[in-house]
């Protein structure tokens, strides 16, 4: 009697982590540039463009954002990187939301892994330009530009 019902268990967890694989295995891969443009005083503000390359393919998007806590200054972010865990363009639109601190003054390095709520993971990195000063939570809404 339990050894068939740790049986059913067996073969449903084996199910649950076969449905898993499969859709990562179908997952694919791209590169993406962004370059933003963040400002604020206690409460801030980025808006930014990039470009998502996808299968050949170049996809315009657009960046805006939030953060609240401690947000001093302005600066000027220029990102590239991958994105992963995509099957479509439209899988890197989404909310992307970080907790983050850091200091920018003149000019500095940064790097960044961010993921949405379709699973789209973000590995960037790059360099930024101004005088920030930031420990804040903040949210980045990423969508394609038709």
């Amino acid at each position: 009697m339990l050894s068939i019902r740790l049986r059913k268990w067996v073969v449903a967890l084996a199910v649950v982590l076969g449905a898993g694989f499969a859709s990562a295995a179908h997952a694919d891969s791209g590169t993406i540039r962004i370059s933003v443009l963040k400002g604020g005083w206690f409460i801030g503000a980025s808006g930014g463009s990039g470009t998502l390359v996808f299968h050949g393919r170049r996809y315009p998007l657009s960046i805006g954002g939030l953060s609240a806590g401690l947000v001093f200054g302005a600066s000027k972010t220029d990102l590239v990187g991958t994105v992963s865990n995509i099957t479509r363009p439209s899988d890197v639109a989404g909310v992307y939301g970080a907790a983050g601190a850091g200091v920018a003054a003149v000019r500095g390095v940064s790097a960044i892994v961010l993921t949405n709520e379709k699973g789209a993971v973000l590995t960037m990195q790059g360099r930024q330009a101004g005088l920030m000063v930031n420990a804040d939570l903040s949210g980045l809404a990423i969508s394609l530009r038709r």
